[in-house]
């Protein structure tokens, strides 16, 4: 049985090889057959994705990757405050200028 195309994908988002990714869709496709009973219809296609994205859950759950992405999206968040806050200010003082500008130049 030929596996999905989009099984690279599946494998790098779960960080697994491709192999092992290949070795998981095709237990998918065992048990989905057992289950359905039949092949090619659109719920033995279902339940085999169901199957494979469970046993892809399970393997990046046995993996002692560290999942540091939120880590580091708030640390990038915290680095940027102080360029965001001295924007604000810059627009502001600006905002101040142009005001008190346009005043003076009615004023006279």
């Amino acid at each position: 049985m030929n596996t999905p195309k989009l099984l690279p994908w599946y494998a790098s988002k779960a960080g697994v090889s491709e192999e092992r990714a290949a070795v998981l869709w095709r237990k998918a496709v065992r048990k989905a057959t057992a289950e359905t009973g039949w092949v090619g219809t659109s719920e033995y296609w279902g339940a085999t994705m169901t199957h494979f994205q469970r046993l892809l859950e399970e393997e990046r759950d046995t993996l002692c990757a560290p999942q540091v992405t939120a880590l580091v999206r708030s640390q990038n968040r915290m680095w940027r405050l102080p360029l965001i806050a001295m924007e604000d200010m810059c627009s502001a003082i600006n905002a101040n200028w142009q005001r008190n500008l346009n005043t003076h130049r009615r004023a006279a």
